[in-house]
This record gives structure tokens, C-alpha cells and sequence, in this order.
């Protein structure tokens, strides 16, 4: 899991049919301090979230497959969550 905050929307004419219906968005990676970290990527929302959202994203196909109940899915990054907060020990 990459802890990432949402920053934009991709808009797309067409979509692979696994992707139809689902919004896709781009996430920028998070340290638990809230700074960036590395390079920003495509994500398929499955939490129902929105720009500026501080997200869990799963980038693992298989478990993606086994969220989505699609054994073919075309999906490489899925947001699973939307962070309320970040609770640092130490």
C-alpha cells in the first residue's frame, strides 16, 4: 500500500471496456509527513474519492483482482481508502 494524496482527474474519449464507469485519477505519493515522495501516477478509484484526498493505493495486480472480483482486470493501481487521519509514533 502507497500512501498518496489525490491531484487531478484524467479524462479520457476511451477507455479500456475493464475501466468503463470508473474515474480515474492522478496521485502524487506521501510520506507519513505529507511531503511528496517520488514520481506521480494513474490510479482507478474504488473509494469514492476526489481531488485533494489523502488516499491508500493498492499497486499489486493480484490483490487488486481479488478487490475488483475480476480475474482478468486490466487494473495496475486501485485507491482502496480515503485517510482521515495520520497518527505518528515516536
Amino acid at each position: 500500500m502507497i500512501l498518496a494524496r489525490v491531484v487531478g482527474n484524467v479524462v479520457s474519449t476511451v477507455k479500456h471496456p475493464g475501466l468503463n464507469a470508473k474515474a480515474v485519477f492522478t496521485v502524487q505519493p506521501l510520506e507519513t509527513d505529507g511531503s511528496d515522495s517520488g514520481e506521480s501516477f494513474l490510479a482507478v478509484d474504488h473509494a469514492q474519492s476526489g481531488p485533494g484526498d489523502t488516499v491508500l493505493v493498492l499497486r499489486e495486480g493480484n490483490g487488486i483482482r481479488q478487490v475488483i472480483g475480476d480475474s482478468k482486470s486490466p487494473i495496475r493501481c486501485l485507491i482502496v481508502a480515503v485517510v482521515d487521519q495520520i497518527d505518528r509514533v515516536g
